[in-house]
């Protein structure tokens, strides 16, 4: 009965139209928009690459060879279990123009019958056979317009790959299976491999992977293919991939930033509910009248509560409705503008389960942020609501209704655990918003009690501005804490993001370059690596030339047990740097000890430290690495710490010479040269060593600044949509404190205050809950920055002042903003009629 007079209350609330409840609506609306969108976008993604999977992939499926070409009874297979089959190499060289001019390249050399799937565009247009059948006498090439900028060519011009001159016959456009291939630090090349062949730079030992796209017979499967391949070849060093999961790196990559963004978004959607629970508070403030007189009838606290949860529980409905809307509208307008420029596929439509689980985020956010406000008006006499201490006055809810905020607080953070797929991250970024909102709030208390208490000091006699200011600042029902709270989570996630950036930027542009070497020159055959050394040092500058032994292989089993029951670990993923040495040279062991210069045993195994305590190694474990098609089974010796940061040569696993008696490989090397003299050298070395690829270590730098500063972008993407929520509290803040606003200004216009004194008032009290916000934000942002940087990312953390600074201003900015967009009514009012509508 009490439920049938609460709906209809609430039925006769809600026909008064929505007037208290648009910073509500909207608030929930943005943050439930942006999750969605968000998660719309990831999906889009997945079903992007699952629907081009065969096209991504180049075929139904791919055996990867490293090092090495298919023999006759692997190319006996594949034509036996293949409709059609296509071969494929890639690897890195460099290009040299007429001029001399020489620039590193990713090479993709195509058969006759590439793509089985799919079709490359080439600019002019033309088809493969006319393309590798080349001009005067030479094999065609396409390369990459930047390719061909970096070179000053024209179509129709020479280009040289190692000693074997190309005729430029076109521009590579697009090509079908662009994700497909290995990333590189330089722009394509397309050649025939037949042509490859006589260019010098695939030979015994040079690193290259060979792909053999194939499509499957009418009948076959997948699953029957990669049996019979197992079977056939299980101790081979193939390496199978299909189109149903075509591109693996890139799904864990989307997955994870995925992830990442919906919980910056929840921290958005965080935002928005202050906003929601002040405009809840606000119109349960406008309804005191409405609430005593109902009490006062003998309405119980029950149906009170009941009748304002339908109400805000429709209104939620409404919000988490059009927030959906808005994240889905996104995608569908977005991606037909964007889908050329994007390097992968997008499946466009409509996504049920990102937009339910935005939904999700909604009803629990807008639960969790309301509750407390209906819950403690329940239990408010009717005395004390006619006395005009509505929501402010100290009612405690029922147990029961603080049972359900903590289940419903519970709720939130296991959804974002369970949607993310990253427990750790969603945890730790769930406590991390608990606890930044928890440190807002007590900075916005403390603000508050501060001003209040500074506001009557002798010390500020004759400064009436400020005394003002701090004593508004002071007063509960200015808003500040909603003003910290909203404005300062914002500004955490951008001053996190700012500081992390900076930080990464710095390590590249200036502790990178004076710690790495200038250049890594790869393909060096062991009779190269004196006449090289000599070549090298005949240049004024050059110095800190290193040189290591090379090969590739892949981890294929641990203690005789498949790797990959070890975990996803990035060590046991795809084929690793393997290497030799007879000595310990400046190697540091952590645990073992090194093998003598002249041993000549069973292999041992010097494994990088920090590695093995991840795949929980110890020493005597066996670790069987497949190598140019050969298992090679070794036994950790010893542990040695490894720095990566350092730019140079670095092996997680280095064996004893005699491992690799007799195995091919070649050369790697680094060296350190003065800036501005990596041009001349890349001419000189190309003339002299033309199948030696060099890539300086300033270009792949500036390619990974590239990188970081696209997730950068995205996360400060997300980081303003947080902001954009907390703005739009701000505006409700300011909205609801017009009213005393205006009030206030005319009692100090009827004691002499001049227009431009309150103005000054007014943009203090702004600027003081603005700086503190920003204050705040730098130094919980900071606090996360040097976690994620020393903990995670294991780099020295520098306080960046630029971006600490911007967001101080921004804080303050952004306050004054919303304050001054709803001071002009005050400012104009007209004290005697204000004064007397209070009588």
């Amino acid at each position: 009965m009490s439920l049938a007079i609460a709906a209809r209350l609430a039925r006769r609330e809600l026909r008064s139209g929505l007037g208290g409840f648009r910073i509500f609506l909207l608030c929930l609306t943005l943050g439930v928009g942006a999750i969605a969108a968000v998660g719309s976008v990831r999906s889009a993604i997945e079903g992007g690459l699952a629907r081009e999977g065969r096209a991504l992939l180049g075929g139904d499926a791919e055996l990867r060879l490293t090092y090495r070409f298919a023999d006759e009874a692997e190319r006996a297979w594949l034509t036996e279990h293949s409709a059609a089959w296509s071969e494929v190499v890639d690897f890195r060289s460099m290009a040299t123009a007429p001029s001399g001019e020489r620039s590193l390249t990713q090479v993709k050399a195509i058969d006759d019958n590439w793509p089985l799937v799919g079709a490359p565009v080439f600019d002019p247009p033309m088809d493969i056979a006319t393309l590798l059948a080349g001009r005067d006498g030479l094999p065609g090439a396409a390369l990459d317009p930047l390719l061909i900028d970096r070179l000053g060519l024209e179509i129709g011009d020479r280009v040289r790959l190692g000693t074997q001159d190309f005729a430029l016959m076109a521009a590579v456009v697009r090509e079908p299976d662009t994700v497909g291939t290995t990333f590189g630090f330089g722009p394509r090349s397309l050649v025939g491999i037949e042509a490859l062949r006589q260019s010098g730079l695939i030979g015994a030992g040079s690193m290259f992977d060979t792909s053999y796209r194939l499509v499957l017979r009418d009948g076959d499967t997948l699953a029957e293919t990669r049996r019979s391949l197992i079977d056939t070849f299980h101790d081979a060093g193939i390496r199978w991939r299909d189109s149903t999961r075509a591109e693996p790196g890139i799904e864990r990559f989307v997955d994870r930033i995925g992830a990442f963004l919906v919980l910056v978004g929840l921290a958005g959607l965080a935002v928005g509910g202050i906003g929601v629970s002040a405009a809840v508070r606000a119109y349960l403030d406008a309804k005191t009248g409405v609430i005593a007189t109902l009490k006062t009838l003998g309405a119980e606290g029950r149906v009170i509560f009941a009748t304002y949860f339908l109400q805000i529980g429709v209104l939620t409905l409404l919000g988490v409705t059009l927030g959906v809307a808005l994240g889905a509208g996104a995608l569908l307008v977005a991606v037909p503008l964007a889908q050329d420029s994007l390097p992968v596929p997008i499946a466009n439509g409509i996504y049920p389960r990102p937009l339910a689980e935005a939904a999700l985020y909604g009803l629990l956010t807008a639960l969790v942020f309301t509750l407390w406000p209906l819950a403690r008006v329940e239990r408010v006499r009717a005395a004390a609501l006619y006395r005009g201490q509505g929501a402010e006055a100290r009612a405690r809810p029922r147990l029961v209704l603080i049972l359900a905020l903590a289940l419903s607080v519970a709720a939130l953070i296991g959804a974002a655990v369970w949607f993310s797929g990253t427990w750790e991250l969603a945890l730790g970024a769930a406590l991390g918003i608990a606890g930044a909102l928890g440190l807002l709030a007590l900075v916005a208390l403390a603000l508050r009690a501060l001003a209040r208490r500074v506001a009557r000091s002798t010390a500020l006699r004759g400064r009436t501005a400020l005394r003002l200011a701090l004593g508004a600042v002071g007063n509960p029902r200015e808003g500040a804490v909603a003003v910290v709270l909203s404005l300062g989570l914002g500004l955490t996630v951008l001053a996190t993001v700012g500081q992390i950036d900076a930080n990464l930027r710095g390590a590249i542009a200036t502790e990178m370059p004076d710690r790495a070497p200038s250049f890594f020159f790869l393909d060096l055959q062991p009779d190269q690596v004196e006449p090289f050394r000599t070549a090298l040092t005949a240049f004024e500058g050059v110095s800190d030339i290193e040189t290591a032994p090379q090969l590739r292989g892949v981890i294929s089993q641990i203690n005789g047990r498949p790797a990959r029951e070890y975990g996803n670990h990035w060590v046991l993923r795809g084929d690793r740097g393997l290497t030799y040495a007879a000595d310990q040279g400046r190697l540091r062991l952590t645990q073992g000890e090194w093998w003598p210069d002249d041993y000549a045993g069973p292999p041992l195994i010097s494994f990088g430290a920090e590695e093995g305590t991840e795949l929980g190694l110890a020493l005597g474990d066996t670790i069987t690495v497949n190598v140019l098609g050969r298992d090679i089974t070794g036994t950790i010796a010893n542990f040695r710490e490894l720095d990566f940061r350092t730019g140079g040569i670095g092996f997680v696993m280095t064996f004893n010479p005699g491992a690799f008696a007799g195995a091919p490989h070649t050369v790697i090397a680094t060296a350190r040269a003065p800036e501005g003299s990596e041009g001349a050298i890349l001419r000189a070395l190309g003339r002299d060593f033309p199948n030696v690829t060099a890539i300086p270590i300033r270009e792949a730098a500036e390619r990974l600044g590239e990188a970081l500063g696209a997730l950068a972008a995205a996360t400060s993407l997300a980081a303003l949509a947080t902001l954009a929520t907390g703005f739009v509290v701000l505006i409700g803040a300011a909205a609801a404190g017009e009213r005393a606003r205006v009030f206030e200004a005319a009692v100090l216009k009827t004691l002499g205050a001049t227009r431009g004194r309150i103005l000054a008032s007014f943009a203090l009290r702004s600027a003081l809950m603005g700086g503190a916000a920003g204050l705040v934000a730098i130094g919980a942002g900071g606090i996360a920055a040097w976690a994620v940087l020393t903990q995670v990312m294991e780099i020295p953390f520098r306080f960046d002042p630029v971006s600490a600074l911007l967001i101080v201003l921004g804080g303050i900015f952004a306050v004054l903003l919303a304050g001054l967009l709803f001071a002009l009514r005050p400012l104009a009012a007209r004290p005697a009629g204000v004064l007397r509508a209070q009588e």
